[in-house]
């Protein structure tokens, strides 16, 4: 690592996992936004971002502030209650609950592996929300005090929300991957998020051009060494941005079957209703089994996990090819579920309102990277003993 970049852990950012701070309380709020975010879900679609009032909310809850690190004030939530957090919601708004989940994992990723020196520099706390991309790196070249970073960036989910640009460039010389945090108005952002599902994440893009990031403001990618923070942070970027994706996946699948009950009761009883068939009857049954066993799993494997983060160890080889298999499952189980019932929910599914949003939001959440096949080819390969000396970087199983 460039020596610039050298710091040195406090003690209790290399502890045992912890136990999450506030998480009755703040799963209480979460709840109760559930009526606000499915009345203005529309109006965000409609927009390309988050409301107003939803930003007001989220901000009121304290939401944000989920896995940042005790120290800094945060809640420091551990991955199950992360997941479940963000399930609800989902199941509420799946925009909404991508934005939270990609910025609340972002801001507490970069104040645990910059340190709270460099954190407080950043703005005044709570005020400080960071959100960017990592997976397709810009270029950083070393000069006296920092770094000059160029690039385009797409993908940005959340930044309209946020404060400073998260955003990941190769450092060239150094043949190292580097994490740059930097005030939002410093990056050229283009509104050009005109797509089919997820409107209302605002996932722009954004441009710097040779913009000065001062050292202090840098990390390593491939850091799993936090700076301030306990054992979460242990589990690098990465894994952490996978827990907000399972429990996305979760939530969008539970909502559909919350959609599909909600159309059933309605049709019972009519002529010809689909829903009195024992092939729904089954079909329903399968969808509910499918989404508890992936969600029983994912809870399974990330115990595995907080057991390991808690004896003061990183995850194995082994251990992360089953969370990102996990992740895989939920995801595709949740598109599974996205067919059954488009398939019986007729021409509901058709009409322009919530059940179509949804349909929109998930197939825009299955497309991306962290679920893609090169991660599944990654997980076969390791599990069929094709490669007993990889190791995981980012999504890449590599050796």
């Amino acid at each position: 690592m460039t020596e610039q970049l050298i710091r040195t852990a406090t003690p209790e950012a290399t502890g045992t996992l912890r136990p999450g701070d506030g998480v009755d309380d703040m799963m209480a709020r979460l709840e109760a936004l559930d009526p606000l975010l499915r009345a203005e879900a529309g109006s965000a679609e409609a927009g390309g971002r988050l409301t107003p009032r939803v930003e007001e909310a989220l901000h009121a809850s304290g939401v944000w502030a989920v896995g940042m690190p005790r120290e800094l004030g945060g809640g420091e939530f551990t991955p199950r209650q992360q997941i479940t957090a963000i399930e609800t919601l989902a199941r509420a708004d799946a925009s909404t609950a991508w934005v939270v989940m990609a910025v609340e994992m972002i801001t507490g990723a970069t104040a645990a592996y910059l340190g709270e020196p460099a954190w407080r520099q950043l703005g005044a706390g709570d005020d400080v929300l960071a959100a960017g991309q990592g997976t397709r790196p810009g270029r950083a070249v070393a000069v006296e005090g920092g770094y000059l970073v160029s690039g385009s960036w797409q993908f940005a989910s959340g930044l309209h929300h946020a404060t400073h640009v998260h955003t990941a460039a190769l450092d060239e010389q150094a043949g190292e991957m580097l994490v740059f945090t930097l005030p939002k108005e410093q990056a050229t952002l283009v509104d050009n998020w005109d797509v089919m599902g997820l409107r209302a994440t605002g996932s722009i893009d954004y441009h710097l051009d040779e913009v000065f990031v001062p050292a202090e403001f840098v990390y390593s990618g491939p850091t799993t060494e936090p700076l301030v923070g306990g054992g979460l942070y242990r589990l690098g970027v990465a894994n952490l941005a996978g827990i907000g994706h399972t429990g996305w996946a979760l939530g969008v699948a539970r909502r559909l079957l919350d959609e599909m009950r909600t159309i059933a009761t309605a049709k019972t009883g009519t002529r010809n209703a689909g829903v009195d068939t024992a092939e729904f009857h089954a079909d329903y049954a399968r969808a509910e089994a499918s989404l508890l066993s992936a969600r029983a799993w994912n809870m399974e494997v990330w115990a595995d996990n907080e057991a390991m983060l808690d004896r003061g160890e990183t995850l194995s080889t082994d251990q992360e090819t089953l969370t990102r298999l996990a992740l895989n499952t939920a995801t595709w189980t949740a598109h599974e579920i996205g067919q059954t019932v488009y398939r019986w929910a007729g021409t509901a599914a058709l009409r322009e309102g919530p059940l179509n949003r949804v349909f929109r939001d998930l197939h825009g959440g299955t497309q991306h990277v962290t679920s893609g096949a090169g991660v599944l080819h990654g997980c076969g390969r390791r599990l069929a003993g094709l490669a007993p000396e990889a190791r995981w970087v980012f999504l890449d199983l590599v050796g």
